[in-house]
């Protein structure tokens, strides 16, 4: 018995070594076969990563990959921004209805921080016993193991891989790590490649833009249309969500304010252009230099603040207007020609975007040389027009005053001659009365001759005709057009300094109204001195009045009238727009 029973286990023994072998075997070669894949599946993924040439489409495709490989439940990538913070953070494996319950994305604190600060693989088995964990936030899935690698382009550290919750409740290991790593370094081949592909594409968009606002200035194009075009270029190139033009205000106004608005917040930001904007604004001019804001609506700001019509910002002129809600990082550069400084560009992307890089802040800043050579075309142009204006006016002068009066006066002359040879009494009464006509023509015509002659006394000439003349220039920027005005009567001489300190005001308010509330494409300004009375009106072809509108200016324009014991009437026109009539009396004598 005892000597069969021991044959009998050594035949077995052969047997069961037999199936461990095999079973070993078998082992290893799955192990072989799982290799094989993974490698497959490396290769697979750096060739999908590098097909691509768009950077977001290839940070989107190396997360994606990586989940992949590692056979991780969720995965992310973080970008490194320029304050060592995370500026985004795509993820995997989370739904978006999740993300918005969790909040607001990571910035590099915690476990993703310490990559950030030490870039090298970090391996655990349990997310919440490394000393640097600050746990999760609110409605966040449960993690618990966790691998991240840092993404290299050339020796800089992009960005980070997080992969954690491997599959089956295993642990990552260094198998995981060595391809998670390898991985990584494909990425920064490919992210440099879409790095430079982007930075190619980019340079032909701005050469294509700056060809297009050259073809503009040389053709002559208004300054507003070409300013238009400078900023839907800027704001489309570098993807922002607004982009505006500022100018400084006139001297009597304090900060600057929004010459050209483009994007979907363009409107939002004319009503309530706030403080943040302001201040980036404020120091671009003043530093001659770009200015980057990580957070716009964040931004308290310093000086003036902003408005479309100069008045400060707010609707009622107070300039305490809030900012535009939910606009993050923005970048303003100044717009100089020498030693000029003809106001900033200012571009805005909404709040969790990505900053503003080096790469895009120098392009930005010489494609806002292209805006301030147009403003100073545009001012030479401006000022050669005056010019052959005024040369214009001087010879209407000469000539009403060679010709027009003398012959005038002549015919004055020879009809007070003719009244001695009337013996009717009807007769001589009705030429006395046109020897008065007569006269006071002349009288109108010198004074027309004053007011086309009143630029020779320089910029410091205080007649009302100037003073309202330049009024309205002044408004062609908050305009978009140059409104018509049209002068009767003796404006400069029957108009005394009282009223005429109040007339220059109303006009700059109700051509404000305009700009701000009525949409308009035209509008026409007539002041006339008919009659004892000055009458100030001012028709747009805008919206027309809006009954829930703020009055507040209306009534300051009201309460001058009435002060000089006039009256103002505002009223819809027939054919469209408003009409507002500002009189008052002049004194007699």
């Amino acid at each position: 018995m005892v000597a069969d029973t021991g044959n009998g286990e050594a035949q077995r023994l052969p047997g069961l070594r037999l199936d461990e072998l095999l079973e070993e075997l078998q082992l290893r070669i799955d192990a072989m076969r799982g290799t094989r894949d993974r490698v497959h599946g490396l290769l697979e993924a750096v060739l999908a990563v590098g097909r691509e040439l768009d950077l977001p489409q290839v940070l989107r495709r190396v997360v994606e990959a990586a989940t992949v490989l590692v056979d991780a439940e969720y995965g992310a990538l973080g970008v490194i921004g320029p304050d060592e913070r995370l500026s985004a953070f795509l993820t995997v494996g989370v739904d978006a209805e999740r993300i918005a319950a969790i909040g607001p994305l990571p910035s590099g604190h915690g476990i993703l921080g310490e990559l950030i600060r030490h870039p090298e693989p970090l391996r655990l088995p349990d997310l919440a016993a490394h000393p640097a964990s600050h746990g999760f936030p609110p409605n966040h899935p449960p993690m618990r193991s966790f691998l991240g690698v840092p993404i290299r382009v050339r020796d800089e550290v992009f960005g980070n891989l997080y992969l954690t919750e491997k599959r089956g409740g295993q642990d990552f290991d260094a198998e995981d790590e060595s391809v998670l790593a390898t991985l990584a370094v494909a990425a920064g081949v490919a992210i440099e490649n879409a790095r430079l592909y982007e930075e190619s594409r980019n340079r032909q968009r701005w050469l294509e833009a700056n060809a297009e606002v050259v073809r503009s200035l040389l053709s002559g194009a208004e300054e507003r249309e070409v300013l238009e075009l400078l900023v839907a270029h800027a704001r489309r190139i570098l993807d922002a969500d607004l982009g505006v033009l500022c100018v400084p205000a006139p001297e009597e106004e304090a900060g600057v304010r929004i010459s050209v608005a483009d994007g979907p917040r363009a409107a939002e930001a004319r009503r309530a252009a706030g403080r943040g904007l302001a201040a980036a604004v404020g120091r671009a001019m003043a530093e001659g230099g770009p200015v980057v804001e990580a957070d716009l609506d964040g931004g308290e700001g310093t000086g003036g603040g902003v408005g479309a019509d100069g008045d400060g910002g707010g609707e009622d002129g107070t300039g305490a207007a809030a900012g535009v809600a939910g606009l993050g990082p923005a970048l303003a550069v100044p717009m100089r020609t020498g030693e000029h400084a003809w106001g900033a560009l200012l571009l805005a992307r909404a709040q969790g975007r990505a900053k503003f890089g080096a790469g895009e802040t120098e392009p930005l800043l010489a494609f806002a040389g292209q805006a301030a050579l147009a403003m100073e075309l545009a001012e030479r142009r401006r000022s050669a027009e005056q010019v052959a204006l005024l040369e214009d006016r001087d010879r209407i002068a000469r000539d009403l005053h060679d010709l027009a009066i003398q012959r005038l006066f002549a015919t004055g002359m020879t009809l007070q001659s003719a009244v001695r040879f009337v013996a009717h009494p009807q007769a001589e009464e009705r030429l006395l009365r046109a020897v008065d006509d007569l006269d006071e023509t002349i009288r109108i015509i010198r004074s027309t001759i004053f007011g086309l002659r009143a630029h020779e006394a320089g910029p410091g000439a205080r007649g009302l005709r100037a003073r309202l003349t330049r009024t309205v220039e002044e408004t062609v920027p908050s305009l978009g057009f140059r409104p018509s005005l049209r002068m009767e009567g003796l404006v400069d001489t029957d108009v005394p300094g009282e009223v005429a300190e109040h007339a220059v005001p109303v006009l700059r308010e109700a051509l404000s109204n305009v700009a701000r509330h009525a949409r308009a494409g035209a509008v026409e300004v007539a002041v006339v001195v008919r009659d004892r009375a000055l009458t100030l009106t001012v028709a747009d072809n805008g919206v027309g009045l809006s009954e829930s509108g703020h009055r507040s200016g209306l009534r300051n324009l009201a309460e001058r009238a009435e002060r000089l014991g006039g009256a103002l009437t505002v009223e819809r026109r027939e054919t469209g727009g408003t009409r507002l009539r500002w009189r008052v009396p002049l004194p007699v004598g």
